[in-house]
């Protein structure tokens, strides 16, 4: 059987069949072609309804930044660079421009990986190539929007990132649907590259319709001395959600960090990330903080210590604040040797009587005061967040639903 032929068998074998994370998904229920949209001069052309989808999901776009990338459906329609070193491009087009990128695309993440990344692999590749130069700093972020607006579609990407060694890149990744979206697929790959001594901040903010189902699967590789932070926020119902990117730490002394911050009122989300240790003096945490008002969450994260001398902390923490509703924490450590310190912490839980007790003593309704709860519970420190995203954050805590388990 060729390669082709494996990966189609791999892409149709969905009916009847349970995944190994969340809910399985039959590929064929969604349309596979979208309607290809035209490339556009400047990102305020585009229709006011995608200019909203966008900054709801973080992706302002006006202000400074180091690039930018908006894909419609299938369609890259507005792709550049305004920072000398920095390189953006779609994908397609990097591939035939960069012979070197064969040794980065598709060697994180097997394409047979599932049959979602089969399923990537199958079509003509579509998505970003981002990659800045040694020494590049960017100041400003660069903004890139994956937006999908077809009905009953699947929407495929497949993004690299290269960031060189001594450089240092942030980018803000914007997943969204109009309000008025209907059902639809998003299958996501990325690949990031840290190379020696360069530092990658990665802010991913899911804001997809209620009946969209999302299958994000990525990985990075860091080298000695460098450094990624990861951040992945869902603040909108999805219809299922599943993601579990992995971090190799391949170098000495190489550094780690994921921050999630979940909002489910209704739907199936499973979420979580692993960190591999390999290489000594490597270190690294993953912070999740969910609230489910009614959604089921599973909320994973694993640190895998495979040399001596490395270090690692988990926690994962959720609160339930109505009566139905669930949240399945499963913290794991898998030590390989001896001379490790690896911890973790998990707890499931309602808001404390005692605190909204305090706070109401001191003048706050039981909704003001269930806020101020649940603001400081959602203060996970990422860092080189736009002012829309964190009202977007802040928002969440002041809607009525969310108190009525409290």
């Amino acid at each position: 059987m060729s390669i082709s032929d494996r990966l189609e068998d791999k892409a149709k074998k969905s009916k009847n069949k349970k995944a190994s994370l969340g809910t399985d998904i039959d590929l064929e229920d969604y349309g596979s072609e979208s309607r290809p949209h035209e490339d556009i001069e400047a990102l305020e052309m585009l229709p006011q309804d995608v200019q909203t989808a966008a900054l709801s999901a973080g992706v302002s776009l006006g202000g400074e930044s180091s690039g930018d990338y908006f894909q419609m459906d299938q369609s890259a329609v507005h792709v550049g660079s305004s920072l000398e070193g920095v390189e953006v491009m779609e994908i397609g087009a990097a591939l035939k421009k960069h012979s070197y990128l064969k040794d980065y695309f598709w060697k994180l993440v097997p394409i047979d990986t599932d049959k979602y990344t089969a399923d990537v692999g199958m079509h003509p590749p579509a998505g970003y190539f981002i990659r800045a130069k040694p020494g590049t700093k960017t100041v400003f972020p660069l903004k890139t929007c994956l937006y999908m607006g077809g009905q009953n579609q699947r929407q495929r990407v497949h993004n690299v990132v290269i960031a060189e060694e001594g450089s240092d890149l942030r980018i803000i990744t914007g997943c969204t649907t109009p309000v008025h979206a209907g059902r639809g697929l998003h299958l996501g790959v990325t690949e990031v590259y840290v190379k020696k001594g360069a530092h990658v901040s990665f802010t991913m903010v899911h804001n997809w319709g209620e009946d969209v189902e999302v299958r994000p699967r990525s990985a990075s590789y860091v080298e000695e001395g460098g450094s990624i932070s990861e951040n992945y926020i869902t603040l909108s119902p999805v219809k299922t959600l599943q993601a579990f990117p992995t971090a190799h730490l391949a170098g000495e002394g190489a550094v780690a960090s994921f921050n999630t911050i979940m909002y489910s009122s209704r739907g199936k989300i499973d979420i979580g990330n692993q960190t591999v240790l390999s290489a000594p003096n490597t270190s690294a945490e993953s912070i999740s903080r969910v609230i489910s008002t009614g959604g089921e969450i599973i909320n994973r994260g694993r640190m895998v210590g495979k040399v001596p001398n490395v270090r690692a902390h988990l926690e994962c923490v959720g609160l339930i604040l109505t009566e139905k509703g669930r949240i399945y924490s499963i913290p794991e450590l898998d030590g390989w040797c001896g001379g490790l310190d690896m911890s973790h912490e998990a707890a499931v839980g309602k808001i404390s009587q005692v605190e909204l007790e305090y706070l109401m003593a001191r003048g706050l309704s039981a909704n003001e005061a269930t806020s101020v709860i649940v603001r400081g519970f959602l203060d996970v420190e990422i860092k080189g967040l736009p002012p829309a995203l964190k009202e977007e954050i802040d928002k969440i805590t002041e809607m009525e639903e969310i108190y009525g388990g409290s």
